[in-house]
């Protein structure tokens, strides 16, 4: 049976291999969610060295960086390479109302987990109301009422 040569075909899948690779160590996957008084942030870092992982916070820009080597086999012929290796970068611009210095980081399986607090004066508190006067005593629909200073 005879098979045709495309080179072209074949050039398109290699630039496409490249490409595909430099778009995917680019990209970090995230999830973000509330759960009650916090936020829970989980970044998929896979096959991240766990000491090049770098979580920083400068004024209000969520900085998170990781490496990932390369496979550095010598003497071998590649069918594909297409994980990708090098540097990943991710920057979240976080709104105000966050403790920014209570965040905690864990690195499991994988995955990046940032645990964000909620800051105290951020959290919804309710507010008691407080009368001005007190009723004294009540006849038949008619309520005297005595100032909240006056004592009973």
């Amino acid at each position: 049976m005879a098979t045709r040569f495309d080179p072209f075909q074949e050039m398109d899948r290699v630039l496409a291999q490249v490409f595909a690779a430099d778009r995917a160590s680019a990209s970090m996957p995230m999830d973000l969610y509330r759960d009650g008084d916090h936020y829970v942030l989980h970044v998929d870092l896979p096959g991240a060295d766990p000491g090049t992982i770098d979580v920083n916070v400068e004024d209000r820009t969520l900085t998170v960086r990781a490496q990932r080597s390369g496979r550095t086999e010598h003497d071998v012929q590649w069918l594909a390479k297409e994980r990708p290796s090098g540097t990943y970068a991710r920057q979240l611009t976080v709104g105000r109302g966050l403790a920014l210095d209570r965040i905690s980081a864990t690195y499991a399986d994988g995955v990046l987990t940032l645990t964000i607090p909620v800051a105290e004066e951020a959290k919804p508190r309710r507010i008691e109301v407080q009368h001005g006067a007190r009723p004294t005593s009540i006849e038949a629909g008619h309520v005297e009422a005595q100032p909240a200073d006056a004592t009973a």
